[in-house]
């Protein structure tokens, strides 16, 4: 096996190309909160696709044709600068910068000064490095862009988006992506990565139109609680693959035993990983267990379709350890369907400060919690940039301190849902991932 290493062709800021307003806009509370502020980091796997062939020229038509040619022999990275620095015009905020000139109320400065950009080639395929399956074999900072203080003079933190496009041998390509959590959740940084994909595909304007909207976001008179202390875990890491089969199979047993009640894969995949968890961590007696993830409001709160900033809630379910570790994964189901119902009556509660000055999104982070994180549905599965949408789109690492898991779509060619799972330490991992992939047919 040879050394896989990447180079970077180019590097700098991709700006907005045409002019775009110069203004102040305000981060919502979420938005605000001091957990969001930092960069997300995910990598999107293309399959290499044929080149188009175009019909040879008629009608005075040659020109035209010469044209669509030559775009169509641009570079991976070159499409996506180019539609970039046009999707920047919608999106302007995201070319800004993040300031507090009040303290504790953090705002988007618009400045178009550009989102940092890198195309960058591998020296091997994509099946060479296994398309990115973990573990991975090309470092993470050879994927997402990491500039020097000398070539990007702002603070990670106060960054909006950056991104790089790296193209292997075998004509594949991955976009390494880093967002600010501040600007934007999941769904509305995939929402941004796909207007850029719309005007990469030769639209005139993207598809969903874009809405900041935060002076509408609730403002609640709640102060955020303290940082939370995280543990001292070694956590391992392990990755699971539910198949669409398996997943059917245990929706139709939830609508047997409700009376023809629906759940979703999601609740499917983290009821089994609640109940194998417990069951293999063995939780003190008379302990509760806790699972926690986050939701979508924005048909909660009513927001504008295409509104961007962070419109999430915490939806925690608690429980005896006891109850859990003897529950079938379908009573599971029903405990985190029950806890979804309640979320909209809480998130309502917490906007309109009928909760006591709760901080809804304050965490604890100890082994008996778990905490989940649905990349699914997002968007990022739909992204196209004109080469077809990719075989994979998820975060790049998951933290190694924090009893956590993400649940994607599964790569291409399989069907059904994948869990990336750093939630259990050495001791545990055998255990829980035999519990974990048992009956998995």
């Amino acid at each position: 096996m040879g050394v896989f290493s990447v180079t970077k062709l180019s590097e700098g800021p991709v700006r907005p190309s045409a002019a775009t307003p110069s203004e102040t806009l305000p981060l919502a509370w979420v938005d605000r909160y001091p957990t969001h502020r930092g960069l997300v980091e995910s990598a999107h796997v293309y399959r290499a696709v044929p080149r188009p062939r175009l019909a040879p020229a008629a009608n005075g038509e040659a020109e035209a044709d010469a044209k669509e040619a030559a775009k169509k022999q641009k570079s991976p990275g070159a499409v996506v600068r180019g539609a970039l620095a046009d999707a920047l015009v919608h999106y302007y905020p995201f070319a800004g910068r993040i300031v507090e000139d009040v303290p504790g109320r953090p705002a988007v400065l618009c400045s178009a000064e550009g989102v940092y950009f890198v195309e960058a080639a591998a020296n091997c395929t994509l099946a060479d490095v296994n398309f990115l399956e973990r573990p991975l074999l090309l470092g993470k900072e050879q994927l997402v862009p990491c500039p020097s203080p000398e070539l990007w003079p702002v603070e990670p933190h106060n960054s909006l988006a950056m991104i790089q496009v790296t193209t292997f041998t075998c004509g594949g390509f991955v976009v390494g992506l880093r967002t600010n959590h501040a600007v934007a959740d999941g769904t509305g940084a995939a929402q941004f990565l796909n207007a850029v994909g719309d005007l990469a595909r030769g639209l005139p304007e993207p598809l969903v139109k874009p809405v900041w909207g935060r002076d509408i976001f609730p403002d609640p008179d709640i102060k955020p609680g303290p940082l939370p202390e995280l543990p001292v875990l070694a956590l391992e890491y392990i990755a699971f693959d539910f198949p669409t089969g398996y997943l059917d199979k245990l929706k139709s047993q939830y609508a047997a035993f409700t009376g023809g009640k629906l759940c979703s894969g999601f609740d499917i995949v983290i009821a089994k990983l609640w109940q194998c968890r417990t069951r293999a961590i063995e939780p003190a007696p008379g302990a509760d267990v806790k699972l926690c993830f986050f939701a979508s409001v924005r048909h909660v709160l009513k927001l504008e379709p295409g509104y961007y900033g962070n419109a999430i809630f915490p939806v925690k379910v608690s429980a005896p350890a006891e109850k859990v570790a003897g529950s079938s994964v379908i009573e599971i189901v029903g405990m985190v369907r029950e806890a979804k119902r309640r979320m909209a009556e809480d998130c309502l509660s917490w906007a309109e400060g009928r909760n006591g000055g709760h901080d809804p999104f304050q965490m604890t982070f100890n082994y008996e919690s778990v905490y989940v994180s649905d990349w699914s549905k997002l968007g990022f599965s739909d992204v196209d940039y004109g080469y077809g949408m990719p075989m994979a789109a998820g975060p790049l690492v998951n933290c190694d301190l924090i009893a956590s898991v993400i649940v994607m779509k599964a790569p291409a060619p399989l069907a059904g849902t994948r869990l990336l799972a750093s939630c259990v330490t050495k001791e545990h991992a055998d255990d829980f991932a035999r519990r974990m992939r048992m009956d998995l047919v």
